[in-house]
């Protein structure tokens, strides 16, 4: 079974896959990439029988008619937010204005990429557009690879923030998330799944979305930074 999936919930899944295999005798193979990137390679002739991507992503799927119709479960939603090297102060994020002055006084910061496709970057771009402040905060900026991790910049201490959602900064140990984006900037992804237009294997498809929707499985969600649906 074929599974394209949004890196954001990669690490509960990848928690999660080995007691779905065991119990199953499935063994998933999964391509992991940001919701754009995973859009181009199905509209450039790739299938999958198994997609997990953002709310917009599976519009645009569903819109093509690449989804078994019915098949769609919300699976979990995650917030974007800023993290800092562990023991760090805790910035004053707690308002539009606070978190201006933050981004303004931080030394250096990281956030993803927005012409990599992932939510995060996208949204922060417009973020500090509406601030007034793009110029000076991308002076200081240091973009991650197209799918890495904007926290692993705290514990080299390159930078001071990291702007990532939650789930893909926990993937970073010694660093501490400080909170959401206040009002009105905050951004809460919602992660859809689907099973991919007349799959050969969507039984396979549906065992591994029901596993994915269990109570422990719940658990090992909000663990990970998500909130399941």
């Amino acid at each position: 079974m074929n599974v394209f999936s949004s890196i954001a919930v990669q690490p509960a899944v990848e928690v999660l896959l080995p007691d779905f295999i065991k119990h199953s005798g499935v063994q998933p193979q999964f391509t992991w990439n940001t919701a754009p990137a995973l859009i181009k390679r199905l509209q450039a002739g790739e299938t999958a029988d198994l997609l997990i991507l953002n709310r917009a992503g599976m519009d645009a799927m569903q819109r093509e008619d690449r989804i078994e119709a019915g098949s769609e479960v919300t699976l979990a939603r995650s917030a974007a937010a800023i993290a800092v090297k562990a023991g760090a102060p805790h910035p004053d994020i707690a308002t539009a204005e606070t978190l201006k002055r933050t981004l303004l006084a931080a030394r250096a910061i990281s956030y993803s990429d927005p012409r990599a496709g992932g939510a995060s970057g996208i949204h922060f771009a417009k973020v500090i557009e509406q601030m007034g402040i793009a110029a000076e905060v991308n002076a200081k900026n240091r973009f991650p690879p197209p799918g890495g991790l904007c926290a692993r910049f705290l514990s080299t201490g390159e930078v001071k923030l990291a702007i990532q959602q939650v789930p893909e900064l926990k993937q970073v140990a010694g660093i501490e998330v400080v909170g959401p984006l206040p009002k009105p900037y905050g951004l809460v992804t919602v992660f859809v799944a689907g099973i991919g237009k007349a799959s050969p294997k969507a039984a396979e498809a549906r065992a591994l979305l029901d596993f994915l929707r269990t109570p422990s499985a719940a658990q090992v969600f909000r663990d990970k930074g998500l909130d399941p649906a």
